[in-house]
């Protein structure tokens, strides 16, 4: 696919621009950081896309605000009593140090055992709990992308995970491959329902225009709600 990627300033923000081979103009603010990105037809010429942003910009800083002013989530140190999030719960980390293969495990609703070797640094700790989350995704994805190939009449060849920055998922529409953050492992199972659908979506159209947009409405009424609550905001 041609594209062109430029940058350009608009009082005091960085704006990133992708030109490519689409129809519609598309705005997105990014957490954590209220990154900027237009994706525009190249049909579009730069002053065209720099008076769209400017009609924008109160839209715009208003999210930017809003992203900078949420408090975000500390970096885990994995030490005893430390809380951690499952499918949208909270659990007190509990270490158990045995000189055992590492495993981890809910218990009691309320704590996370971690069990690990004497001696486990930080590093690996993470490791462990990261592979766990993976585990129990690759245990609730297929169950959801063979519920939306049932409903939306289409067919992924291939799927996978991996930890994103500013995406909660992405699709390649030209050999139908989606991707899932790892981070949804955190996140309540009907929000991870939500990106599956939103991904499998872009199958049927590969932009987030109206016609993208009625897919969700038709399947998922609530979609904007889960989007709110991941804390995405795209335009």
């Amino acid at each position: 696919m041609n594209t062109r990627n430029y940058q350009f300033t608009v009082s005091d923000i960085l704006v990133d621009v992708v030109q490519k081979d689409i129809g519609n103009m598309h705005l997105a603010v990014y957490p954590p950081t209220g990154r900027v990105r237009v994706s525009s037809p190249l049909t579009y010429s730069k002053e065209n896309i720099r008076l769209f942003v400017v009609s924008k910009l109160t839209w715009i800083k208003k999210h930017i605000r809003a992203m900078k002013n949420q408090v975000r989530e500390p970096r885990r140190e994995f030490i005893q009593g430390e809380s951690h999030w499952v499918e949208g719960k909270r659990y007190l980390l509990n270490i158990i140090e045995k000189d055992e293969k590492p495993c981890v495990h809910i218990r009691n609703k309320q704590y996370l055992d971690l069990q690990i070797r004497p001696g486990t640094e930080r590093d690996k700790r993470e490791e462990i709990i990261q592979e766990w989350y993976r585990e129990r995704l690759k245990r609730k994805i297929p169950e959801l992308i063979a519920k939306w190939e049932n409903r939306l009449k289409v067919e992924i060849s291939d799927w996978g995970i991996k930890l994103m920055k500013t995406k909660w998922g992405s699709c390649t529409v030209e050999n139908k491959r989606i991707w899932i953050n790892l981070e949804l492992a955190k996140k309540e199972y009907e929000l991870l329902d939500y990106v599956v659908l939103h991904e499998m979506a872009h199958l049927i159209e590969r932009t987030h225009n109206d016609r993208f947009k009625a897919v969700l409405d038709n399947h998922m009424p609530s979609w904007k709600g889960k989007r709110e609550l991941l804390n995405e905001v795209v335009y």
